[in-house]
Parts: structure tokens; sequence; C-alpha cells
């Protein structure tokens, strides 16, 4: 049955991914149809992370009220109509209208179930977690390019992942007596595990804190959350407008290079989920930025066309460990007395980046260039890279002060 709970969160997952990569692919295609300027697609998203945003700070109240397995199938329903919204929408107008739902039904879920993998189960568990996000990114790009090449027709490929989200939705109606069964056993189980369990990097001045924003390094955690979803989103949305305007690539052929983006974050996920058996966390996120950092450094060169292709996939693997290693480690850096109430910071964060980063390059190439997003994109993953470093200084240092402390008690 634990196994089976597995795969109930891990089918979440795969329609959180599924929107998320829509917009940017069908977007010049959509902007054409509507009349819209290049930065519209940016006030779009920014509205679908914004109920993000919401629904993520509310997630704690909301999951202790009506439970995981509800507020999944409520979020996942709430997807699949704003999804189906966006196939009949007549104007942007309506786009934007239904932008909200899609953003709030992405919140609560996603902090819940992050929080419980993280505090209840192994690294891998959290990359293969969200190596099932990827699986939704990629197949969201792939699918939409399929209706634009064969249809020439966006609203056909709305309608087919909407269709996907209702199926998924009928999966979590059926199963959620299940859900709920397994998720009050596993809090029984844990419960008297949580009593033993040490506080991680946390001093024990800093576990007796009632304020856990207060936490040295949190503010640090939640600036590399920032410029990592930033870059992540950035890509997504842009990779493909970058493609085409810049690379004077053919819509469909732009689509499918940014599914091979998504796929690089869905395959490095799975590939992690290994390599977390024998490699910290840490490293492993160390790696992936500068992993990141090369991939765009790719786009920056006047290469053949080849090698964008290779910088999208390596910019992909390089993002793939970041996001899953970094939720992981927060029960680890923080405590799990206050995991919970940071992880919503953290996602709101995460959403944060993904709101306000697109938007502010999306301004930016309406002054300058499209042709601008590699540098932006090499910006923020190096404002990641210093946040992250920070952070592993402090822990550091913390983790010396609390051997110092624990050696004069033992004298």
């Amino acid at each position: 049955m634990a196994t089976f709970f597995l795969v109930i969160i891990y089918l979440a997952f795969i329609s959180l991914g599924l929107p998320d990569s829509l917009l940017g692919v069908a977007w010049p295609v959509m902007s054409a149809e509507y009349g819209a300027p290049l930065e519209t697609a940016g006030w779009l998203f920014m509205t679908i992370a914004a109920g993000t945003i919401i629904s993520s700070l509310a997630s704690g109240i909301v999951l202790k009220r009506f439970g995981t397995g509800k507020v999944t199938l409520v979020s996942c329903l709430a997807t699949a109509g704003s999804l189906l919204g966006f196939h009949f929408a007549p104007s942007v107008v309506w786009l934007v209208i239904f932008a909200i739902p899609l953003g709030l039904g992405a919140g609560s879920v996603d902090a819940g179930l992050n929080n419980y993998v993280a505090t209840h189960y192994k690294a891998h568990h959290m990359s293969w977690l969200h190596c099932f996000w990827g699986v939704g990114a990629t197949i969201g790009p792939i699918i939409m390019a399929q209706s634009i090449s064969g249809q020439n027709s966006w609203r056909s490929g709305y309608l087919a992942i909407a269709g996907i989200q209702f199926a998924l939705v009928i999966i979590l109606f059926f199963t959620l007596p299940l859900w709920n069964k397994i998720a009050k056993n596993s809090v029984a189980a844990t419960s008297s595990e949580e009593k033993n369990q040490p506080a991680g990097d946390l001093l024990e001045e800093d576990v007796n804190q009632t304020k856990p924003w207060r936490i040295k390094g949190v503010k640090l955690a939640l600036v590399s959350f920032l410029f990592y979803c930033g870059a992540e989103a950035t890509i997504g949305l842009w990779g493909s407008s970058f493609l085409v305007n810049v690379k004077d690539l053919p819509v469909e052929v732009a689509a499918k290079w940014v599914s091979l983006y998504y796929a690089g974050i869905t395959i490095g996920r799975f590939i992690t989920g290994f390599i977390t058996l024998r490699v910290s966390n840490r490293t492993l996120i160390r790696v992936g930025q500068v992993t990141a950092l090369l991939g765009t450094s790719l786009l920056l060169l006047p290469l053949p066309t080849e090698f964008l292709l290779a910088g999208f996939i390596m910019i992909g693997l390089g993002l793939a460990p970041i996001f899953p290693c970094m939720l992981h480690e927060t029960p680890a850096r923080f405590g799990k007395q206050h995991s919970q109430t940071i992880m919503g910071f953290q996602m709101a964060m995460a959403y944060t980046g993904s709101m306000s980063m697109p938007p502010l390059l999306g301004f930016l190439a309406s002054h300058t260039s499209i042709g601008i997003l590699p540098f932006f994109i090499a910006v923020l993953v190096a404002g990641m890279f210093f946040g992250s470093e920070k952070l592993n200084d402090l822990l550091k240092k913390r983790r010396f002060a609390k051997a110092e402390t624990s050696s004069s008690m033992t004298l």
C-alpha cells in the first residue's frame, strides 16, 4: 500500500507538470491569433504564479483542514477546468481569468506533497517525485507541437492536456479513501520516530524559535529558490520565442527543442535518484549549478545550431538535481519542527521567481531583443550559486559550533 501511495503522489506531480510548459510553447501561435504583444505571455505567466504563491502561503491551514488527498483532488480538478477554459477562451481577457484557478490549483498540493516526501522519504524519492513533474512538463510541449503542426491549432493541444487532467481527477477520486487510510497510518508510524530525530544543522536556540523565518540561513535558502525557479521558468516560457525569433527555427521545431529541455530535467532527476544513494544533496546542487552555467554558455557563443540543442539539454540536466535536493535538505537544514512552514515559504518564493523573472525578461526583450535570454539566465544561475554557497558556509559554521557545544557538555 505504501508503494501504491507513492504512485498516487507521482501521478499528482504529473498533473502539476503538464500545464507548466504549454504557454511558452504555444505563445508564438497564440499571440498571432489574438494580436497580443510578446510581453503578454509574461503577464499571463505572472497571474498563474501569483495564484500559486497565494495557495502556497495558505497551504499549512488548507492541508490541516482538509487533508492532502482532498486538496490534491480539488487542485487537479481546478487545473483541468482551467485548461479547458484556455481551449475555449475567445480573448486574452478570458485567458487571464482562467489563469487564476490554474495557479491556485498548484500551490497547496505542491507544498504539502513536497514536505511529506522530504520528511518521510529518502532523497531519491524526492528526485523521482520531481522526475514525474518533468514527465508532465515534457509530454505537454510534445502534445502541443503535434497539435500545432498537425492541425495548426494550439486550442486542440490545450483540449488534449485537459482530457489527461480529467482522467487523473477520476483516478484521484476513486483512490481517495485509500489515500486517507494510508496517510493516517503514516502519521501514526512516524510520530514515534520523530521524537528521536536530530534537529539537523540547527542549534538548540534555533529549534526553540517560534518564528521560523528568523532562523539563520532561511533567507539565503529563499534567495536560491527565487533564482532557481526564475531560471527554469524563463527558459520554459521564452526558449521557444528565442529559437524562433533569433535562430529562425520553425515553431514546431522550437517546441520540440523546448520539450528536450524538459526531458533533460526529467532524465536528470531520474538519474539523480540513484546518485543520491552515494552523493550528498549539497554536492549535487553545486554540480548542477555549474552544469547549467556551462549549458548557458553554449547559447551565448556563435556556434552551429546543434550546439544550441546541446545547450538546452545541458541546462535541463544541470537544473535537474537542484530543486529536489534543496527541498529534501529543508528538514536537515532547519529541523522538522519548522519544515512545513519553511517549505511553504520556499514554494512561495519559488513561484515568486516564476512570476517575476519571465515577465521581467519579456519587458527587457520588448525594449531590446529576445536575444538577451542567455545573458539573463546566466545572471540568475550565478545568483543562485552565490546564495547556495553562502548558505553552505553558514551551515558549516553552525555544525562546527554545534560540535563544540556538544564537546563542552561532554567535558
